[in-house]
């Protein structure tokens, strides 16, 4: 009887992962995709000094940049429309 009770949560953690596993399915995001949104990102924010990417951004922070980024991904590259 021992043996069951020890082997039942076992089983129930395995089937636990393995329902966890399969579920979490993330899409990925083309090269296309991902360099028009750098395009657009780096119109959106220009760089202080051209060619400098060190000197920082004309407009908004690093968080506002990487937010914009990511709002532009899951538009699938259509921020402005």
């Amino acid at each position: 009887m021992f043996a069951k009770m020890k082997f039942a949560p076992g089983l129930a953690g395995l089937i636990c992962i393995a329902v966890a596993s399969t579920t979490n399915k993330a899409s990925a995001v083309s090269e296309e995709i991902a360099r028009k949104c750098s395009a657009l990102t780096a119109k959106a924010f220009p760089t202080r000094e051209i060619g400098n990417p060190a000197a920082g951004s004309a407009k908004g922070t690093g968080t506002e940049q990487r937010n914009y980024f990511r709002r532009c991904l899951a538009k699938q590259g259509n921020i402005g429309q």
